[in-house]
């Protein structure tokens, strides 16, 4: 059984992502609970400072994509979308980044 997982977002952004990408962070938040989901590195919007991840999970409306941070042991949610490469990458194992 997996640990009780903490989120937050920025409320602006969560808006932003519900309507640009038909997502809610609240929704989001399922993905991280499919026990087959993959994670992979984002290194096209990590930094020094902060390294950012992609999160690719089974949910009821298909494979999203989330792309997250941590805050100590928070998981910020920055963006997510259902996208064809990521369920590409969920569905053939592969790291997105390979993709590319």
């Amino acid at each position: 059984m997996m640990a009780k997982l903490k989120f937050e977002w920025d409320p602006a952004k969560d808006i932003a992502n519900q309507r640009k990408h038909g997502v809610s962070f609240e929704e989001a938040k399922q993905a991280f609970y499919d026990q087959q989901r993959l994670v992979a590195i984002d290194y096209s919007h990590s930094t020094v400072l902060e390294t950012r991840f992609y999160c690719f999970g089974k949910t009821p409306g298909g494979i999203m994509t989330v792309r997250y941070t941590y805050r100590g042991e928070v998981i910020r949610i920055i963006g997510a979308g259902y996208w064809r490469e990521g369920k590409y990458a969920y569905e053939t194992r592969q790291d997105r980044n390979s993709l590319y």
